[in-house]
């Protein structure tokens, strides 16, 4: 790839917000690197991205809830020529009561949304750090700020990401190796519809687009936030919620929630 030219790998790639930054990214002068199941919608995207921008793509395809697969994105992540940015949005959802939940399904949900980007963080910064310098981007969600009920594995397995990435920027401070935790809210995807979540039972209002997601997340990384939570509305609503006791926040998502998804 042209030495001139940042280096990206993305997770999730193939749709919503990992397309979004695989778009930007080409457009900003990344050469790329993308994963996700499904290669035909990677090898298309590459091409348009190549053709529009000049961007050199790498294709992998790879299930990153298997660990054979998971290691091979493992060690292309760690590998040279190092990244300047890592991009881990693969992931997935769940709605409904947890009793009542398909428990496969809550496994893969984990493996995919907490242990894939531990390993790929690790593997990530194993080779940012000595560098000195590089940034890795781990997608959360305001789920991930407090209990959901009825979307308990899902909320869960983002405080876990939230948890880890912070801790991380505390690690890396003066490194010159950046991190952040993306924590959108609604955002037009196919994720809504892979987790069960009929789109017209949330207000038009609260849907965002996954380029504004993406344009919020880049602009605060260069800031050096932390913790990204795109949209005025929802940085609000962050706020409040965290001036609610744990257990008024919890009882109130609770209500909301029930009346959605309570069978």
């Amino acid at each position: 790839m042209p030495s001139d030219r940042r280096l990206a790998l993305v997770t999730g790639a193939s749709s919503g917000i990992g397309e979004a930054f695989a778009r930007r990214l080409a457009r900003d002068d990344y050469d790329l690197v993308l994963v996700a199941r499904r290669v035909d919608a990677l090898e298309s995207l590459a091409a348009e991205l190549h053709q529009a921008h000049g961007a050199a793509v790498e294709c992998l395809r790879a299930d990153l809830t298997l660990p054979a697969e998971l290691r091979q994105v493992e060690a292309r992540a760690g590998a040279a020529p190092v990244f300047d940015l890592v991009v881990n949005n693969a992931g997935i959802g769940s709605v409904g009561a947890f009793a009542e939940c398909e428990l496969d399904r809550e496994e893969e949900l984990v493996r995919l949304n907490a242990i894939a980007v531990m390993r790929l963080s690790h593997a990530a910064l194993g080779a940012m750090v000595p560098r000195g310098r590089g940034a890795l981007i781990n997608v959360s969600s305001l789920a991930g700020m407090g209990p959901y009920p009825f979307t308990a594995t899902y909320g869960a397995s983002k405080a876990f990401v939230n948890s880890l990435t912070e801790s991380l920027a505390e690690e890396l401070r003066g490194s010159g190796v950046r991190v952040q935790a993306l924590c959108p809210g609604f955002t037009r995807t196919r994720f809504q519809e892979s987790a069960g979540i009929d789109p017209e039972s949330v207000p038009r209002f609260a849907w965002m687009s996954a380029e504004s997601v993406v344009e919020a997340s880049l602009a605060g990384l260069a800031r050096g936030d932390v913790v990204c939570v795109p949209g005025a509305g929802y940085k609000l609503l962050h706020a409040a919620s965290g001036a609610l006791p744990r257990s008024a926040f919890r009882r109130f998502i609770g209500a909301v929630q029930g009346r959605r998804y309570r069978r």
